[in-house]
């Protein structure tokens, strides 16, 4: 059972698992599913200003605090219980692609040739962290919600604005991926 635990799980199985927690939400107390905004509930219960932003009634909201909590958890316990030893599996086509800017370790989550002190306070580092992170963020706002938020709960209740979105957030993927990060895999 533990062995299983510790594959990727496919498509069909993760997906409906995840979709299913919008039904799930709106059914036990007309709640809608997203991330980004437990941020905005954490800065509002502890940063006492006077910022219109963070003036609401956040305790209404406090659930989503302890979802937020739960999902950090689950991921604590994945990471020291359930990882998978095996290499990340990645497309052969992708891997020579890869190769070509130095990038060969799949052994941890994520490629450590990025992702690691050295490269971290570097020009690369610092353009794909705190850049990445900014436009992220930054993203997220203007969009009024994260891509769970929008590609998840919106499209299931049919919004027109989280359509918008994530054809936004994706089109937008696509273009950094195929455009962008090149230029900054090169420096």
């Amino acid at each position: 059972m533990i062995d299983w635990l510790k594959q990727p799980w496919p498509w069909y199985v993760a997906g409906p698992l995840i979709g299913l927690m919008v039904p799930a939400l709106l059914l036990l107390g007309n709640k809608a599913f997203g991330i980004s905004s437990s941020l905005r509930h954490i800065c509002a219960s502890c940063i006492p200003s006077k910022i219109a932003f963070f003036q609401y009634d956040w305790k209404k909201e406090v659930w989503n605090l302890f979802f937020v909590a739960g999902v950090l958890l689950g991921g604590i316990i994945v990471f020291i219980f359930l990882q998978n030893p095996n290499p990340v599996a990645v497309n052969p086509k992708l891997a020579v692609e890869m190769q070509q800017y130095g990038i060969t370790d799949y052994t941890g989550l994520v490629p450590a040739e990025l992702f690691n002190w050295n490269t971290l306070f570097s020009l690369k580092g610092i353009i794909m962290m705190i850049g990445g992170g900014f436009l992220v963020g930054f993203g997220t706002r203007y969009a009024g919600g994260c891509t769970s938020g929008h590609a998840i709960m919106g499209l299931s209740n049919l919004q027109w604005p989280s359509l918008v979105a994530t054809i936004s957030f994706m089109a937008g993927g696509f273009l950094v991926a195929n455009f962008v990060l090149p230029f900054i895999l090169k420096l």
